[in-house]
């Protein structure tokens, strides 16, 4: 149905305006008596097999919504209701902050894909705090947390404890995101001493904590073997839980839109089938040359089974859909549930 009737509809509206258009749709139709169960009855893959344990959580399966679609935690019990095993919210920044210009979300109906220059925008972290702690359900929730724009690169590391402190009791593991490309100068945080720096100091943060919570490393997929590397380096030292491989590209190589729509596009991450092969090309990569010495979440161009199944094969401990999710539709996640049991 989704794909027939529901998405021809959306995709008549512009991207953002569609994006609102769901959310309500799921908010007011979840949100009827009995509604829930009905839909988890169509959508969620009940079985003990497809339970994983990551990072010291126990996940009910390995697929979950990536951080984007549902920054402000608006749909947390919604989605556990279409078959996701877990959920990451944000990115969240100290802040409330309104993100870039519109128009910034694009469609590439050609090539399955998004490109997107949203720009950390945000309900900040303690309207989004307070949102988490009403949720019903015990779906695994990730918080994936950045700065501010107007916070220079050498005060990041404040924002990002700052937001830690206040998501700490309200999420289960953190995701550490300095690989947007909307953010100006974001990407400089990549660089190894700064990136090791913030990470040890959100670890000194954790480690106050009654119990310590995983924290995960979002980088991009255009990181050259010799940053990767570093990668590697500074997730063993620092003891983090892992990475999350990969955020959007910059690259806008091989796509099939014509290259005119392309440029009046311009700036912004691209996500989708484009970037699936050097999303899974960064996994092997890590995951070889680590020797599977931390846990990977593996995202980008995920729109089938057998894109998940090449992820998981190729060293991710868990999978999750953001642009795959907007052109299949829910039915993706039991597709590739249903395909991991048989």
């Amino acid at each position: 149905m989704y794909k027939s009737l529901l998405k021809p509809f959306l995709f008549r509206f512009q991207p953002e305006k569609a994006h609102h258009i769901t959310f309500g749709m799921m908010r007011f139709i979840l949100g009827l008596p009995f509604s829930k169960s009905i839909f988890a009855s169509v959508y969620k893959v009940n079985s003990g097999k497809l339970g994983k344990t990551v990072a010291g959580l126990r996940f009910s399966n390995p697929i979950g919504l990536a951080a984007g679609l549902d920054k402000n935690a608006l749909l947390i019990d919604e989605w556990e209701s279409l078959g996701f095993g877990f959920v990451e919210i944000g990115t969240v920044t100290p802040l409330p902050q309104a993100g870039n210009d519109q128009p910034r979300l694009f469609r590439l109906p050609v090539d399955e894909a998004l490109i997107n220059r949203m720009g950390f925008n945000n309900d900040g972290m303690e309207v989004i705090a307070e949102r988490l702690k009403r949720r019903k359900t015990k779906i695994v929730i990730g918080g994936n947390i950045g700065k501010n724009k107007i916070t220079p690169n050498e005060n990041a590391v404040d924002d990002y404890l700052k937001c830690f402190r206040a998501l700490y009791d309200c999420v289960d593991y953190f995701v550490v995101n300095v690989s947007s490309p909307n953010t100006p100068n974001l990407r400089e945080l990549q660089e190894k001493e700064p990136l090791k720096k913030l990470l040890e100091t959100l670890q000194i943060e954790n480690e106050k904590q009654v119990q310590a919570k995983p924290i995960f490393l979002k980088i991009a997929p255009d990181l050259t073997n010799t940053q990767l590397d570093d990668i590697i380096e500074i997730v063993n030292e620092t003891k983090i839980a892992g990475v999350i491989a990969t955020n959007t590209t910059i690259s806008r190589e091989n796509l099939k839109t014509q290259p005119f729509k392309i440029i009046e596009i311009g700036a912004g991450g691209l996500s989708g089938k484009p970037v699936k092969n050097k999303s899974t090309e960064v996994i092997r990569y890590l995951s070889n040359k680590s020797n599977r010495s931390f846990a990977i979440i593996g995202v980008g161009g995920i729109h089938s089974y057998e894109d998940a199944r090449e992820k998981l094969d190729a060293g991710a401990d868990l999978i999750q859909l953001y642009s795959g999710f907007v052109y299949e539709g829910p039915g993706l996640v039991k597709n590739i549930l249903k395909g991991l049991l048989n």
